[in-house]
């Protein structure tokens, strides 16, 4: 096998690990369809761009139908909040609530808690590499998908 088929294979193995019933499972409490709403809305946050229903659809690959559902969901359990747009009164924005970001955080911990655990047994120069390597590989992948 390739290193090419080697790496596809890692990154299809790792995707269904990553899955909604596998990480709920595992962390038990956290919701994980408004967790996936809230990590879109805190990507967008962070590259300074407004998050929209639209733009959730988008990041988790689903109809805007669906997208509004789980936003719904979100804004209901109180860790999302629609702030109308300003220049465009048809048009609100998402923005995550108080709660939205302490369960932003709890998500962070056990996802660390979850990658620390796999990397236990690793050298430290290796999970240095590792971190460098993958950060690369996703820009660079990220600039070939688009």
């Amino acid at each position: 096998m390739g290193d090419i088929e080697t790496i596809e294979r890692s990154m299809i193995a790792l995707r269904r690990s990553q899955r909604r019933r596998t990480l709920a499972r595992l962390s038990g409490a956290l919701p994980n369809a408004a967790v996936e709403v809230i990590d879109v809305i805190e990507a967008a946050e962070l590259a300074g761009e407004p998050a929209t229903v639209s733009a959730v659809a988008d990041a988790l690959n689903i109809d805007q139908p669906r997208a509004s559902k789980l936003v719904a969901a979100a804004v209901e359990a109180g860790l999302v909040e629609r702030r109308a747009d300003q220049a465009d009164g048809r048009r609100s924005f998402l923005a995550r609530t108080p709660a939205g970001v302490e369960v932003t955080e709890q998500a962070h911990s056990f996802r660390r808690r979850l990658i620390g655990s796999a990397l236990s047994s690793w050298d430290n120069s290796d999970v240095s590499d590792f971190a460098r390597l993958l950060d690369r590989f996703i820009t660079d992948f990220a600039s070939a998908t688009r």
